[in-house]
């Protein structure tokens, strides 16, 4: 795979911190749902944007996007 530019990878750290974002806001927000079909949607929606980080932590990790260092 070619090296990404710094825009690039600007850009895949921003979309990451969007969706960590997004999931924080969710997880948050289950609890305060009383309905159980919107519970249903939300949850769903969570365990998507999971996967999509899990997607995006995974190329970045695969391609060596950013320097991994592991934790002692």
């Amino acid at each position: 795979m070619r090296a990404l530019t710094p825009g690039e990878i600007l850009s895949l750290s921003s979309l990451l911190q969007m969706e960590s974002n997004a999931l924080a806001v969710a997880k948050a927000s289950l609890m305060a749902i009383n309905d159980e079909q919107l519970k249903t949607l939300t949850q769903a929606g969570i365990t998507a944007t999971q996967s999509r980080i899990m997607g995006l932590q995974q190329f970045i990790a695969e391609n060596q996007v950013a320097p991994i260092k592991e934790v002692q």
